[in-house]
């Protein structure tokens, strides 16, 4: 049995809310947003709000393929649950934001279930 993570944190981010979930949100484009984290995503069907992702991502120094069901949640963020068959591992992700007057609040969770 793998043990259970949770990873939280909360930063802020100046600039506006729709700015920052625009580019949250343009999946196929954070491989030049976030190039530390992200090597390639594809989106491999969507309906609505709804989208199925593949992605290779980078950790540790490693990269390593994970597969996303996301739920954009209009002007909030995105929800997510991933897996990532070569650790054998899945998890639940969300990223939501709040406008505050200093710019765009951004609060992760990862929970590796």
């Amino acid at each position: 049995m793998k043990d259970q993570i949770t990873l939280h944190a909360k930063w802020v981010v100046k600039a506006p809310l729709n700015e920052v979930f625009y580019i949250m949100t343009d999946f196929e484009k954070w491989p030049e947003y976030f190039p530390k984290v992200a090597q390639s995503v594809q989106v491999i069907g969507h309906v609505e709000n709804n989208f199925e992702l593949t992605a290779t991502v980078k950790s540790f120094g490693r990269n390593f393929p994970v597969k996303m069901k996301t739920q954009i949640l209009a002007g909030r963020g995105f929800i997510s649950d991933n897996e990532s068959p070569k650790f054998g591992t899945s998890g639940h992700e969300e990223l939501l934001l709040c406008e505050l007057l200093e710019g765009t609040e951004i609060d992760y969770t990862y929970h590796r279930s």
